[in-house]
């Protein structure tokens, strides 16, 4: 469907319907209107701002569409044009004027206060980003989103042939769950061979991005840029100290379930150590577990997940589906990864993934689900603000739907396959909060010593790989692979220091799943109070009307962690 012609949601009322939004004189002009407009009532303010969180969506999803359309092709030349052109000519001619409407917000809420419990959260944001703003840091955000989009082309365009046939590397993936370990070794060294043809490339991105940043940083006030983001992410509730004691407590609590769980994997395979290509294959010896043979029977079959849990988020999903907003095959020239991306007009999700038939494409769907349920939930608000949450809630609303969605598996499988998916799964839990440990510190480390050379760097993320891995997997003769494993993440590259909220928000998700497994209607509320809330309200009493605790200490992951291990030794205590 071309995603231009979408109804909106309600009718425009100051946005002309013929307005050219990718035109910067159109819509600065739109702007300056509103800083301009005499505003003498509290009645006049508040249309004022409704008027701005119009055009704000207007503007949203024309941007949306246009970086929608670059992922899914970025071999098109026009395509990436188009979305270049935004990047450099109208995000930099809006960001003066957004400033100065949300200083006048400022003023105007001094004469004409708003009612302080619905607008407390939007003050305070606008608090946040006028404090923030620096105009002479214009050029080099939109030098660094250039540079995001070289990073997004470089990985797009990567492919290897291998056995005869081109492909992706999300295609790849399936061969490392395959029980022929010769042919998984060669699978995994084609793709770690073509990811070092760009090292350097990708090496050379990222510095450029790290002088970037720590000249915004600089010009913003700030002695290095860790801070400067933290603040532009408003992380009103918790601290760089904070993230520091997820990553002790990770390295006590959770490495050492790592170690049990690969330990089990090598002895089953009758293996002293692991290689990296034996980390993802059934332990077991049996053949992969193959969900689907084509994109529609994965969307069957997450649809009938979604029937069989709840009719209301069934039927979000199903006018997704109806509307083709779902875009999930791999293909040569489409981005890696997956994503939501929320059409801010028509108030409908988008969802982006690289399905090429293993079970992870199950769990990347009911995941980027989770994240459109919470953009249908909120979407009645008016404030385009208040239509998304912080992004340590928003993944809750992802991470929690492949947990609760787990008995679902069936779908796909027979009761000993789905046994099989659910026990990868929580393996998956456990890793991916080291992995966040990993990613995180590692992050810190960049912006604490701006001043690293890349072989500096690179020495330092084997460090943190190592300190944070089980240590049964043997990376002998695989050094510089290991150096530079860190350019997969897309994180540290177009949105730094954002990988933190991933462990917040599975603590919160592990959190509903134990709700679930007792009570799963009073989960299922919980889970849709808490996403129809948006961004109205301050993290910790987003996870509240969830029914769960904002949380990444010690003593909320201990206790989660008990759990989430006798979950997995009940699921293996029998043989499958």
């Amino acid at each position: 469907m071309d995603l231009r012609t979408l109804p909106l949601y309600v009718p425009r009322t100051f946005v002309p319907a013929d307005a050219a939004l990718t035109d910067p004189v159109v819509i600065t002009t739109l702007y300056e209107k509103l800083l301009d407009r005499p505003v003498v009532s509290t009645g006049e303010f508040e249309a004022w701002l409704l008027d701005r969180s119009e055009l704000d969506a207007a503007l949203g999803q024309a941007g949306s569409i246009l970086y929608i359309e670059m992922t899914c092709a970025t071999d098109d030349p026009a395509k990436a044009k188009a979305y270049q052109d935004f990047i450099e000519h109208v995000e930099p001619a809006i960001k003066p004027l957004a400033h100065k409407l949300s200083q006048r917000f400022l003023s105007l809420h001094e004469m004409y206060p708003l009612d302080p419990r619905r607008y407390e959260i939007y003050r305070r944001s606008a608090k946040a980003e006028v404090e923030l703003f620096v105009d002479k840091n214009i050029p080099l955000q939109t030098e660094v989103s250039l540079l995001s989009q070289q990073y997004q082309a470089v990985c797009g365009a990567m492919t290897v042939t291998f056995d005869g046939k081109e492909r992706t590397l999300p295609e790849m993936g399936k061969f490392l769950l395959e029980t022929d370990r010769p042919l998984r070794e060669r699978a995994w060294r084609a793709v770690a061979a073509r990811r070092l043809v760009d090292r350097e490339r990708l090496d050379g991105i990222f510095d450029a991005m790290r002088g970037l940043r720590g000249r915004i940083a600089a010009n913003a006030g700030f002695d290095n840029f860790r801070d400067y983001q933290f603040k532009a992410y408003q992380r009103f509730d918790y601290t760089a100290d904070d993230c520091k004691a997820y990553h002790r407590a990770v390295k006590d609590l959770i490495v050492p379930l790592r170690k049990k769980i690969d330990g089990a994997r090598a002895t089953w395979m009758g293996l002293d150590r692991l290689r990296p290509w034996d980390v993802a294959v059934d332990p077991a010896g049996r053949s992969p577990l193959k969900p689907f043979d084509d994109v529609a029977q994965l969307v069957e079959g997450v649809g009938r997940i979604f029937q069989k849990m709840d009719p209301q988020l069934s039927a979000f999903y199903q006018d997704m589906k109806g509307l083709g907003l779902l875009d999930l095959a791999s293909r040569k020239g489409k981005a890696p990864g997956g994503y939501q991306n929320t059409l801010t007009e028509a108030r409908k999700p988008f969802i982006f993934m690289n399905a090429v038939g293993v079970d992870d494409d199950i769990r990347t769907l009911l995941h980027e689900s989770g994240h459109a349920f919470h953009a249908c939930l909120c979407a009645k608000d008016p404030l385009v603000d208040y239509r998304h949450a912080p992004m340590e809630f928003c993944e809750v609303a992802s991470m929690s739907m492949e947990l609760m969605a787990s008995e679902g598996i069936s779908f796909f499988y027979d009761d000993n396959a789905a046994r099989r998916s659910n026990i990868e799964h929580l393996e998956g839990v456990i890793s991916v909060l080291a992995w966040v440990a990993t990613v995180d510190s590692f992050q810190h480390w960049l912006y604490e010593n701006p001043d690293h050379t890349p072989a500096r760097r690179r020495e330092e993320w084997v460090r943190l790989h190592a300190e944070y891995d089980s240590g049964i997997v043997d990376w002998t003769g695989l050094e510089e692979e290991r150096a530079f494993l860190w350019h997969r993440q897309l994180h540290i590259f177009e949105v730094p220091f954002y990988y933190i909220e991933y462990g917040i928000a599975q603590l919160g998700a592990l959190q509903l799943w134990q709700k679930f497994r007792g009570e799963p209607a009073l989960a299922l509320r919980g889970y849709k109070q808490g996403l129809s809330l948006g961004g109205a309200r301050p993290l910790p009493e987003l996870f509240e009307a969830a029914g769960i605790s904002f949380s990444f200490s010690r003593e909320t992951i201990a206790p989660l962690m008990d759990d989430v291990w006798r979950a997995w030794e009940v699921l293996n205590k029998e043989p499958l």
